[in-house]
């Protein structure tokens, strides 16, 4: 086996080994040669050679995402590292353990007008859980120490320096992937090297120091009892739960919640969980209280004394405004790491997973006989059926269009949802409680969506379907740029020719100003692209056709499949926006 001859690269290697960083995404470059060398060299690596880097982050949060671990992205120095920065913020504020390894250029090299540099250190520092900043060694290439860098050597001896360094490096890295395992952050640890980069040995030079990962888990809450009697005492609780990994909540525990006369349950699409007293269709819940001449009165109904929250960001502007506004006497969140004042109220952060909590909550609880849920379901189910009415009436658009791919996704899939429209559409329906939903919710960028379902997909046991829209999908077309996109990897792209959702945002009119500059409308489709990169593609812009082509679109075949569906720009607004008028005007 080949090992690098740089001594930090091999570190960089061992240490990642050491903590079972097994996936490293290396876009290409010379100055990360050394990384390239110790990574693809070491079976125990899987190792993947993505060319865009910002895709290359993404499709390695994705993997993360999947796999529930660390995983490695690696580039060359200067703007290559600065494409990760999407990723990381996602990875930031959604709990992924991306780790990001930065080849850099010698320190006297930085701001003296050298090529490819910039400055490095620190260049993530708001959105990252820990920033490593690796010395450069003193024993390879020491003859370019003593020439342009001699003070680093004026007081002491070659090998003395090069331990120390060695020292603090292996400090740093301990560090820094401590933090990834056991924070679940994103990390960036970057790594200086002088040429030569390409040299190799057979045998390492050097033994890492490896600390063993302390990861403080809380396992009890303090005074579990008094937040029970404030919940026994409470005549309407809400839960309300946003992003959730698939069949992480033991089952009895949601039966428990649902149960409950004197609670409701608030579901997102992404959120993973169901039950059919689950209302998961927040916005179709709000919408019709908002349109209403007695509001006040009815938003006062709904207004919990307590809201529990748990799982990742909220999607729904609607719950998001509500309970802002009409905001509960107790606001608890249950999440290991951190709880966002989302609300404005939040008054106790249980720092413990769900499933023990809840083990230790429910113990102590009293099922109530209130009927806040009972006032609550009847509007569900008023909704629910002036729904049916609607898209009965309703020419194909968007929102006809989602109806039907909902209705045919297989059982099993992992369901991979773009941002802006795609996910909110998405909220309007029912999935299948067997299928596996993800979205990029931590930034809710459009900019990495493809990317990061490749990534996850490459190792889902089920197959994987991306439900997208078009600037989403053309935005990050790079994501199909590689050689990792599984056979049985669909794509459902909706085309509606431009930004759609800003038509039904505050400030849309029918101008060239708007449709250039907000809507960005458009004639593109992905037929070309699908050729580019041996991806079967069909067409469709009517809803009997798109019957037709789910039922071939699922089917096995050799190559990963694209169905576009054109959508008509110019009336998907007013149709979304009907269908809120609609089913509000029958019962408020």
């Amino acid at each position: 086996m080949k090992y690098s001859s740089i001594p930090l690269a091999q570190l960089v290697v061992k240490h990642c080994k050491a903590k079972e960083v097994k996936n490293i995404v290396i876009s290409p470059g010379s100055r990360n040669a050394p990384l390239i060398i110790g990574f693809t060299e070491d079976p125990y690596f899987s190792c993947f050679s993505i060319v865009d880097e910002r895709s290359a982050a993404f499709f390695a949060l994705g993997i993360a995402q999947k796999t529930k671990e660390p995983v490695a992205v690696v580039c060359t120095s200067g703007s290559a590292l600065l494409n990760y920065y999407p990723a990381v913020a996602e990875a930031f504020y959604s709990e992924i353990p991306l780790v990001v390894l930065s080849a850099d250029r010698p320190p006297y090299k930085i701001d003296v007008g050298d090529g490819q540099t910039i400055r490095q250190d620190h260049v993530f520092h708001r959105h990252i859980g820990y920033s490593a900043n690796l010395k450069q060694d003193i024993s390879h290439a020491p003859e370019k120490i003593y020439e342009y860098a001699p003070q680093w050597l004026s007081t002491t001896t070659l090998d003395l320096a090069q331990k120390k360094i060695q020292g603090f490096n292996d400090n740093e890295l301990n560090v820094a992937l401590n933090v990834a395992k056991g924070s679940k952050l994103p990390v960036h640890i970057n790594i200086p090297f002088e040429e030569p980069l390409y040299d190799t040995v057979l045998e390492p030079s050097i033994n890492a120091v490896i600390d063993p990962i302390a990861i403080e888990k809380y396992t009890n809450v303090p005074n579990i009892k008094k937040y029970a009697d404030i919940w026994n005492s409470s005549l309407r609780k809400m839960v309300l739960v946003g992003v959730n990994e698939p069949n992480s909540l033991d089952q009895r525990f949601l039966d428990q919640l649902a149960e409950d006369p004197s609670v409701i349950v608030l579901t997102e699409t992404t959120s993973n969980l169901h039950h059919p007293n689950f209302f998961s269709s927040i916005d179709s819940l709000i919408a019709p209280v908002e349109r209403s001449a007695n509001s006040e009165m009815f938003f006062k109904e709904l207004r919990p004394d307590i809201l529990l929250t748990f799982g990742g960001l909220i999607v729904s502007k609607k719950i998001k405004a509500f309970l802002r506004k009409y905001k509960p006497a107790h606001h608890w969140h249950i999440n290991e790491i951190r709880a966002y004042d989302t609300f404005y109220s939040l008054t106790y952060h249980f720092k413990i997973d769900p499933n023990r909590f809840f083990t230790l909550f429910t113990p102590h609880i009293s099922r109530s006989e209130d009927g806040y849920y009972t006032f609550w379901n009847t509007k569900r189910e008023q909704y629910e059926q002036e729904r049916e009415k609607y898209l009965k009436q309703i020419g194909f658009s968007d929102m006809q269009a989602f109806h039907v791919i909902v209705k045919n996704i297989p059982k099993g899939y992992q369901v991979h949802l773009a941002n802006s429209s795609t996910v909110r559409y998405a909220q309007l329906f029912d999935l299948d409680a067997s299928l596996k939903v993800y979205c990029n919710r931590g930034t809710s960028g459009i900019d990495g969506s493809t990317s990061t379902a490749v990534g996850a997909a490459y190792y889902a046991k089920d197959s994987t379907l991306l439900i997208t829209g078009d600037l989403s999908f053309f935005y990050d077309s790079n994501g199909l740029w590689n050689n990792y996109l599984r056979h049985d990897f669909r794509i459902i792209l909706l085309n509606n020719n431009g930004g759609g959702i800003f038509r039904i945002l505050p400030g849309h009119e029918e101008s060239e100003n708007f449709s250039t500059y907000f809507e960005t409308a458009h004639q593109h489709n992905a037929e070309h692209l699908s050729l580019q990169y041996g991806l079967h593609y069909s067409l469709v812009a009517d809803e009997s056709r798109l019957y037709d082509a789910l039922k071939e679109f699922y089917k096995p075949g050799k190559a990963p499949k694209i169905l576009e569906i054109k959508t008509p720009r110019l009336t998907n607004d007013k149709i979304l926006l009907g269908y809120f008028d609609f089913i509000s005007s029958a019962h408020y």
